[in-house]
């Protein structure tokens, strides 16, 4: 099968395993906690978004030529993913956050005027997901690092 054999596409799959992976030591070294749920979290360091289409447009350019329209697709593509991983995914985070707060702010608010039903722990609202992006710092280590995979991994087997 061809799909078996396509190098660009397991790099990235790699690649996205490789930066999951990386999230919990980095996780542990700044925080001295260890956390799994970040297996299979978005957001934080490294952005295995950013690593999986780098590593795919470096790939894609080792194997067809960095002056490819292939490449030139594929680079792109890599650009407006990390672009969006560090602009508007990173923004509706924080506009996340807000809306936790605010909404916390507003049960406090009718608890204590008594208009707030007491609800039990299955009734509680989750708060959104505010780890929805990435820091420009995560964009450019997650782009490095599947840069890195992927020359490492044609200099190995060539």
């Amino acid at each position: 099968m061809e799909l078996l054999q396509n190098t660009p596409l397991w790099l990235g799959v790699c690649a996205i395993l490789f930066a999951q992976i990386l999230k919990i030591p980095i996780n542990f070294i700044m925080t001295k906690k260890i956390d799994w749920n970040l297996l299979t979290s978005t957001g934080g360091m490294p952005s295995s978004h950013s690593a999986a289409v780098t590593s795919i447009a470096s790939a894609i350019g080792i194997e067809t030529g960095f002056g490819s329209p292939t490449f030139a697709v594929a680079a792109m593509l890599a650009g407006i993913v990390m672009y969006d991983a560090s602009h508007v995914r990173f923004q509706a985070g924080q506009h996340a956050a807000v809306l936790n707060e605010l909404r916390h702010d507003l049960q406090l608010f009718f608890k204590e005027i008594k208009r707030w039903p007491e609800m039990n722990e299955q009734e509680k609202i989750q708060d959104l997901k505010t780890l929805l992006g990435h820091k420009k710092s995560e964009v450019f280590i997650g782009g490095l690092s599947g840069i890195v995979l992927s020359f490492t991994w044609y200099a190995l087997m060539m």
